[in-house]
């Protein structure tokens, strides 16, 4: 049996990351989970961080490592996304506060000394929100670039375009300058898009599966889903909402559940129309070079059995 992947989760939870969270730590087969980053982004760095312990209490793993991050954008005004995840950024049921305790070290910081620590090529990132940790660790370590496994990523859209702009999803949105870095940065990238996030729609029947799993993470995945399904419902007309961050955690486990194309993709960063968008060359009509799978199709069915499988073992 092969040994586990080493990861490190950035994120910004929201209900979504929670259940990618959840899914990474029920996995230990597959994945070990060096620590979790929480940068600011659906919801304050405040909250992200404390969201990020209260998801590793849930899935009864208080020894994870959570380090905060970056408050802020790297050159924007901080946008939060209250609207879609409440004012808690985990809104539908209530949950305790963690008792575990935050690192002190910044995040920033743990992505640096652990790139440099591990072994070169054995540690893959997994940004769930906005880049600015990962960015403004490869501004201030540039010597870990290149010792990254490889970024598996939310983020981004081409077809489904935007969600909190016409022209751009909203991690990348956020900060744009800091994807720019990331995806300029030569490492190894697979992006889960709007394209492939909006196929993972928690239908009716797939929430009731989470509810009858009868246990106690079954029953606050559905509440959270039927939180926050109630703004894409209204928003796309979709029988559900999409979960985005698990895909990333899924593709690791079951990378055969996703289909995508090697292609470049490019972040705007000048104009404000179309800030943030990324501009990916499905159709190989430039002479950029590719930088990233970008996927496009997934097998609903397939992630949604995986996902529902692995909550069952929390």
């Amino acid at each position: 049996m092969s040994q586990p992947l080493k990861i490190i989760i950035d994120t910004d939870p929201g209900q979504d990351d929670a259940v990618a969270i959840l899914l990474a730590l029920a996995s230990p087969e597959e994945i070990e989970v060096l620590g979790i980053t929480a940068v600011a982004g659906n919801v304050p760095l405040e909250l992200t961080q404390k969201n990020s312990r209260i998801v590793c209490e849930l899935a009864d793993k208080p020894d994870v490592d959570v380090f905060a991050g970056c408050a802020s954008p790297l050159e924007r005004k901080l946008v939060t996304a209250e609207h879609v995840h409440g004012k808690t950024g985990l809104d539908g049921p209530v949950l305790p506060d963690p008792k575990m305790p935050l690192r002190e070290t910044h995040a920033v910081d743990f992505i640096i000394d652990t790139l440099r620590r591990e072994p070169a090529g054995t540690v893959t990132l997994c940004p769930l929100g906005p880049l600015t940790n990962i960015a403004t660790a490869f501004r201030k370590a540039p010597d870990i670039v290149g010792r990254i496994g490889e970024i598996v990523l939310m983020g981004g859209a081409y077809f489904q375009v935007g969600n909190i702009t016409p022209a751009a999803e909203f991690n990348i949105y956020v900060d744009p300058q800091a994807a720019d870095i990331v995806f300029q940065s030569g490492v190894s990238i697979v992006v889960m898009p709007l394209d492939v996030t909006h196929k993972a729609l928690v239908t009716r029947p797939r929430v009731e599966a989470f509810r009858s799993l009868g246990n106690h993470v079954g029953t606050i995945v559905a509440e959270w889903t039927d939180f926050f399904e109630r703004f894409d419902k209204e928003k796309y007309g979709s029988p559900g909402a999409p979960l985005h961050d698990p895909c990333v955690i899924a593709y690791l486990i079951e990378p055969a559940l996703f289909r995508g194309r090697h292609v470049n993709v490019t972040v705007e960063t000048g104009s404000e129309l179309t800030m943030g968008m990324t501009v990916a060359d499905w159709w190989g009509v430039t002479n950029r070079t590719p930088n990233a799978t970008f996927m496009g199709d997934l097998d609903a069915n397939g992630f949604f059995a995986l996902l529902t499988k692995r909550l069952a073992r929390l």
